[in-house]
Formats: structure tokens, sequence, C-alpha cells
């Protein structure tokens, strides 16, 4: 990295980000060591940006802006400009004064930005991108420098009309001003398709023998292809027979093939009927062409008489097999003719018009009129570098800071270029939203970021546009969160689209959300279960009842002896003995825990509470905030396409200024009464006052106030209990020696 320029970083989202303020700061973009740019590439597809500015720096269309690119587009702009400060400005007004002219290509941008501005009558010495759209700039003139011509350009009808059957033969393509237009490529190639079927055409005026009937030798032709392969079966048939008159029979049909054919309502044509042979067949039999013939092959049979056999053959009522190839050769140079047709594109032109334009010197104009056009190449291209350096002045320092560093989107002023709009769901907006294409595959990597993802599907019923988009939640929690909740999303344009989840990537929100996850799981397990147990219980009761209904229908009228009583099994009552014990053991010792606690005093109450608190809710915490810290804005982005260099993270404060939860504005009333609240229990209110009574209790008894109101001295000395008297130590002289009496 250069050291010739002095950089300014700033800490932002937990990394390093260049400042890029001046235009010092972009020329030397090129001596910044990459590994300090948030990203190297992204695309040019699905950004709030500028397409076609975007268009121009991805000189390589590939759909990516790399690292290289953007440096050449920096270069390229601030090399035009005499001041690359104002590359930093993002003004969408380029000063003509602002363009430096000291060299040549300066020179031939700054010209044609006052030709456009004299086109467009215009003295105020600013330019814009509306000014420089080549649709616009080029829409009344002739020659533009693509290369292509229109019917402008041409200034007799003769060229015209062969432009347009150019156009129609070879389609055209579409002109700097906007109109359609011809390419030299397209122009050789309609002269050479022409040429080609002119020749074609000419073999058979030279050649008699490819046409025997002229102009009725295509519909001869068409009647025998019509036909071949079933006159060829048919001889192959008869040959067959000749060759063992046993096959007669089969190759007939046999009779049970017709009896199949009596069950089916049939016509001329139907299939099964075409199938058969064309006639009867025998050993060395001809083919008749009318009378005995199958009668899906009638009317083909019957053009071959007309259009073929009788003009080259003459009368006939049947065609030997010799007739049939003899019918065939006479038009086998016609159809390898056919098969080598050349120029065929060219053909719906007919062949007076294509030797009429063969014969001309339309060609010849043509190329005359494309060079004229190319030119104005130069001029053309200059025009086309006042546009790239007016989008370039707007846009590329909003680029720049949203690629080499992140500043747009951690400053929290206007929305990063990535940044789709805005989802509102569940009383929340979410901020951080991009549009996807394909939610499963993106999913897979943007789950690597730690993020609460919700992918939902947009649609504008009014126009019936559709769209995907991939919401980060960061702040609230996810109770109500669900596939198939709804909502509205206003984009970058501020278009309302409804929106609908179809898949949740599920991960931390927020710690809060975190420390109560626990409480929320367990009590919707209660829930779940007496749903269960309820449901379960209702469905046995039923079928107990529809038993019993049915039981008693079919009684029998006599009355059956009474089942003996069932003996109780000793070992149930021992197991049930066991049980009750130690449920009553684990009661027993909870309760002395309890008691213990107690009596210990009211901050070793509140521990046990933290303490069973952080036990139930700690390694869900725990595992939130390790989530939270990896939290990060790269695979979200890398899933699009992009290649985020940084961990640009979110951390919890950050998150939240990205989703912004429901909270009444400054200076509202509230009415706490509600009308249609549920009426609450007193048990839990009572429970929660003798607990604090208790704990006001077991501290002023702590400190000696309870025994002393018990007594009545409160605001008294307490007295001092006098000491015991002590026993008198006695010596062996006063110890009584007389004798026990016996």
């Amino acid at each position: 990295m250069s050291a010739k320029h002095a950089w300014r970083f700033a800490r932002v989202g937990g990394f390093d980000q260049v400042r890029i303020e001046t235009g010092a700061d972009l020329m030397n973009l090129d001596q910044l060591d990459q590994k300090l740019w948030v990203a190297l590439a992204c695309p040019t597809t699905g950004l709030h940006f500028d397409a076609k500015t975007l268009t121009l720096i991805d000189t390589d269309k590939d759909g990516r802006i790399r690292a290289g690119e953007l440096i050449a587009a920096v270069k390229w702009a601030a090399g035009l400009l005499k001041n690359p400060d104002d590359l930093c400005k993002g003004s969408a007004k380029l000063p003509l004064s602002a363009i430096n002219d000291a060299s040549a290509e300066g020179k031939a941008v700054l010209a044609s930005a006052q030709r456009i501005l004299g086109n467009l009558n215009r003295t105020d010495g600013v330019i814009t991108e509306e000014d420089t759209d080549p649709a616009k700039i080029f829409a009344g003139t002739a020659f533009n420098g693509d290369g292509m011509i229109t019917e402008l350009s041409a200034t007799d009808d003769e060229t015209k009309a062969v432009m347009r059957d150019i156009m129609a033969s070879h389609g055209s393509e579409l002109d700097r001003s906007g109109k359609p237009g011809i390419s030299q490529a397209k122009v050789d190639a309609f002269f050479a398709e022409a040429v080609a079927y002119s020749t074609w055409c000419e073999k058979a005026e030279t050649d008699k023998t490819l046409l025997p009937l002229g102009d009725a030798t295509a519909a001869a032709m068409a009647a025998v292809k019509a036909v071949k392969t079933k006159v060829d079966d048919f001889f192959a048939r008869c040959r067959i027979i000749a060759f063992d008159p046993r096959a007669a029979g089969a190759l007939n049909r046999e009779e049970k093939e017709y009896l199949a054919l009596t069950v089916k309502d049939l016509t001329a044509t139907s299939a099964e009927i075409a199938s058969l042979p064309m006639a009867h067949v025998e050993a060395g039999k001809a083919l008749p062409l009318q009378g005995s013939v199958n009668p899906a092959w009638s009317d083909a049979l019957a053009r071959l008489h007309a259009d073929a056999v009788k003009p080259l053959l003459g009368e006939r009522t049947d065609l030997s097999e010799a007739d049939w190839k003899a019918l065939c050769g006479k038009l086998a140079a016609f159809d390898a003719w056919q098969a080598a047709k050349a120029g065929a594109v060219v053909e719906k032109l007919g062949l007076p018009r294509v030797h009429a334009i063969l014969a001309g010197k339309a060609k010849n104009d043509l190329a005359a009129l494309i060079a004229k056009d190319k030119a104005e190449e130069g001029t053309a291209n200059a025009i086309a570098s006042v546009d790239k350096l007016v989008r370039l002045y707007h846009n590329l320092h909003l680029l720049c800071t949203n690629f080499v560093n992140f500043s747009d989107f951690y400053n929290r002023g206007d929305p990063a270029i990535f940044q789709a709009g805005t989802l509102y769901l569940d009383q929340r907006s979410c901020q951080l939203t991009l549009p996807v294409e394909d939610a499963g595959r993106h999913a897979t990597m943007a789950g690597l970021a730690g993020a609460y993802l919700a992918y939902c599907d947009c649609v504008r019923k009014g126009t019936g546009e559709k769209m995907q988009i991939v919401a980060a939640i960061t702040d609230g929690d996810s109770d109500n969160l669900m596939v198939g909740r709804n909502g509205i999303f206003y984009d970058r344009k501020g278009r309302d689209w409804d929106a609908t989840i179809t898949k949740i990537v599920d991960n931390p929100i927020s710690l809060r959300q975190a420390f109560w996850a626990p409480y929320k799981k367990f009590v919707r397990m209660i829930e779940e279960q007496v749903a269960k147990r309820a449901a379960a219980a209702d469905a046995g009761a039923t079928a107990k009842l529809e038993t019993t209904a049915s039981k008693v229908a079919q009684a029998d009228k006599t009355v059956k002896p009474a089942e003996p009583s069932k003996k109780v099994d000793v070992g149930t009552v021992a197991a049930l003995g066991v049980a009750f014990g130690a449920i009553g053991t684990f009661a027993a010792v909870l309760l002395g825990y309890v008691t213990g606690i107690i009596k210990l005093g009211p901050l070793a109450i509140l521990a046990a509470l933290v303490a069973v608190m952080l036990l139930i809710s700690g390694p869900a915490l725990v595992i939130a905030y390790l989530k939270l810290r990896k939290r990060n804005l790269g695979p979200i982005l890398d899933a699009n396409g992009w290649a985020v260099n940084a961990k640009a993270k979110i951390n919890v404060p950050f998150g939240a200024s990205l989703t912004g939860v429901a909270t009444l504005p400054p200076g509202s009333q509230r009415e706490l009464v509600d009308p249609y609240a549920e009426k609450k229990s007193a048990w839990p209110s009572v429970v929660v006052l003798v607990f604090v009574l208790y704990i006001i209790y077991a501290v002023l008894n702590s400190m000696g106030y309870i025994s002393e109101w018990t007594h009545g001295r409160v605001g008294k000395p307490r007295a001092i209990a006098p000491a015991a008297p002590t026993e008198a130590v006695t010596t062996d002289k006063a110890v009584d020696k007389t004798p026990a009496t016996p």
C-alpha cells in the first residue's frame, strides 16, 4: 500500500472502514490494499442503482463489478475532470466548465457535450443524464457511427425497398436512434443467399431433365412421396408371396384382425384401415389405381394417377412394379435438385424480385451508406463518452461508499444500494431487505449470517408483478412469526406489494427474547399436552358413549349373571406404594430445601430465585450471545452474488436500528381502561402480596424489630439478663467424709 496518500479510517460495524471523502481518496484507490476493501465484487442486477452506469463500468460484460473495473472507472472519470473532488459531490448536473480539455479525449468530450446542448437549444452550460440519451440525441440523424443504417439513411425508393427485403428475410438490428436497421453483415448474408438461390434456380432452366413436367413437376413429386412408403410395402408383400405362397394369408391380414374392427366406429380414413395394405396382395400382382383399393388410400392413389402416372407414363388403370420404378426414376433428378436447394430464406421474395435486386446497384449503395455511417464513429463515441462521464459524475461516489466501504449502510442515512425497501410485518418495520431469485438456494448461504431471516413472496395484484425478498428481523421477538403470515412491502420507489412469509431461517433476535424463550417453550409445551390430553379424553368419552349406546340397543332381554369381581393385584398395589413413596420423598426433600432457604433470610431467597432463573435461562442466553456476536451481513450479500471482504457485523444496538418496533408517538395520550379486557383472577395478586409481605417480615425480623414489637419495647434499650451464678468449687476440706449409713 502506498505511503504517499494519508488514508483515514473509522471503526464502524466492528471493523475498520476507509473514509472516501476527497478526489484524492478516489484517485488512490488502486494503492489501497484490497484486504481493507469491504467488498471486492457486486452484481449488476438487484441493486437500487442506475443500471446504465453499472453496465458502463462492467467492461467485460459478465454481470459483475469487480475492484479492478471500479478503479478503472474512477481513473477515467477523474482524468476528464479539472478537479477530481467534484466526483464526491454526486451531482446529477455536470457543468461543462468542469471538463478537463487539456487532453485530446477531454477536448472531444467537451466538443460533443457542447454539440448536444446546441442540438437541444440549451445555453445553461450543464448537461444531465436525460440529455445524453442516445435514442434522444440520434433520433433525427441518418448517420450515428454505429455501423448500421436505417431507411432514413437512404435517399431513393429502390434502396429503401431492398433494405425492407433484407429486414424481412434476415431480421433487423436496433440502431443508436432506436429504429430498426441493418449492418454490413446483414447485407452480405442477404446477397449471398440471393446469389445461391438464383444459381440453384438457373440449373432448372439449363437442365430440362430436372423439370420433366415443367411447373407441374413439383405436384407430381408430392403425389409420389405421399404414397411411396405404402406402394413399396405393397410390392414387397407381393414378392414375399411369390417366394412362398404360404405367406399370403398372413400378409393380407388374418380374419381375426378384421373381427376386432367390427366393434369400433370406423371411417374411411381411420388409422386401423390406413395400416392395412393398399390392395389385396398376390404374387406378381400390379397395384390397382382405382376400384379394389384400400379406402384410406383411394384419394392419394387418384392424385398419383392424375398428377404423375398419366402425365409421365400415360393412361393406366393399374401400376406394375416396373412402372413404379420407372415413375420414380423420371422424378429422381428433380428430387435430388430439390434436396440441394439453396437460398431458401429469400425464396419468398420470388425469383423475379431476386433477379432484379442482383441486377441493380443496391449492394454497392448500401455498402457506401454503411461506410458513411462508420465515418461518424469518432463523433458518436465522443457522445457516448459524454453519457458515461455524466453518469459516473453523478453515481460513482455512491457506488464507492457501498463497495469500498459500507458507510451508507452503517450511517443509517440513505439506505444502501442493496436494500430493496421496507417490510411491515407483526408490528415492526424491517429495513434490511434484499431481492432474491431462489429462496432455498439463498438460505443455504445466508443462514450462516446468524440472523433471523424471513423469506417472502411479494405480489402486486394490480399489475401481476411478482418478486421474492428476504428480510432480516433484528429486534423484537419471533412469537408471532410463522410461514403464511402476511405483511406489506414498500420498495424503494414507494410501491406497495402484498408480502407472505414462505420460509424462515430461525436464529436469536435479541438477548431479551433468548431469556424468556425457555419459559415460553415450557408454557407452549403444557398447553400442547393439555390440548392433546383433552382431545384424547374427548375422543375416548365419545367412543365409550357410542359403544354403550350400541350395547344398549343390541342387549338381550335376558339378564346376564353378574361378572365376578376382579381380585386386586398385589403387585399393582406394591408398585403404587413405591411410586407414592418416591413422590413423597421428593416432595419432602424439596420442602426441606425450601425451608432451609427460607430460614436463611430474604437475601438467600432472592439469590435462590436468581440462581433458578439463571439455571433455566442461562444456556439460552449464552447461545444467543454467541450467535449475536457472530451475526453479520456478509453471507446475506454473498448469497446475492456479492464478494464481501469484511466481517460486517450487525450487533444488537445496530440491529435495533434496522428493525423498528411499534411504539406510541411522543405526546400521545393513552387510556388504560380497556372495556373488553378479560376479568383477572385475584389469586395471582394475593400470592404476590403474601410473598412481598413475607419478604418484609423476614427483613424486619432479621433486624430484631419483630421481637421488640412483640414484647412492646420498641425504642427502649434491651435489658441485659443477669449472669447465671457460678457454682462454688469445693475443696477436699469441704467434702463430707461421713460414711454412708448401711
